[in-house]
């Protein structure tokens, strides 16, 4: 994959920096997008509130205890700025460091790099090589879905190791295809049915991308 340079004037100093993984932590960009391994419980929750309206899901069917379901707290915990990047003082609770469980699947909240708001994040199942993700309402329409997964190949390819990666849509989800298709995703065999974290059994169609370098970051 090719990136666009890092600018590092476009983004505030306080954040990760692409090319600065740790254990366990990784960061990367792309043209628009800065997305990083979550650093406090606000990067998480303003994670999960981007994917918690009724929109979202339609198709993602993300369990009920980790769906924000108030949409002013959504709206709330969305206008923040990534903890420390900007003059105002958050709450003590969200302001507290987040470490990655090991077994985890890999988080990556991401954000715009114009004006460091909260923009989706990437859920990677490691272990399977299954990629997921989702953008907040405001970024929607924009095509910032092709950047995502394109983060999300550079991360499983380049920074895990994977030498394929395999996602999974529903065959009504029309926006979420084309993102992986501008992304470089192909069609693949899969199976037809699958269920949703919170037990719904939904059709799908399955896509994947293989390299032939794969390598993992410093």
């Amino acid at each position: 994959m090719v990136w666009s340079p890092f600018r590092r004037r476009r983004t505030a100093p306080g954040l990760p920096l692409p090319g600065r993984c740790a254990s366990g932590r990784h960061v990367l960009a792309t043209e628009r997008l800065l997305l990083f391994t979550p650093r406090t419980r606000l990067d998480v929750v303003a994670a999960l509130a981007a994917s918690a309206d009724a929109e979202a899901q339609r198709w993602l069917g993300t369990q009920a205890d980790e769906v924000v379901p108030d949409a002013g707290i959504r709206r709330a915990l969305l206008a923040w700025r990534p903890a420390g990047d900007d003059s105002r003082r958050i709450p003590r609770a969200l302001a507290e460091p987040y470490t990655p469980a090991p077994d985890d699947p890999l988080l990556l909240v991401c954000v715009r790099r114009s004006d460091l708001s909260y923009a989706g994040a990437l859920e990677l199942q490691h272990r399977a090589g299954e990629l997921g993700g989702w953008l907040a309402p405001g970024c929607r329409g924009q095509g910032l879905g092709g950047e995502l997964f394109r983060a999300g190949l550079e991360l499983a390819h380049t920074h895990l190791g994977l030498v394929t990666v395999r996602a999974g849509a529903e065959p009504g989800n029309t926006a979420s295809r084309r993102a992986l298709a501008r992304a470089g995703f192909a069609p693949d065999q899969g199976p037809r049915r699958h269920t949703l974290p919170d037990g719904r059994v939904v059709d799908a169609v399955w896509h994947r991308h293989d390299t032939a370098a794969a390598g993992r970051c410093h």
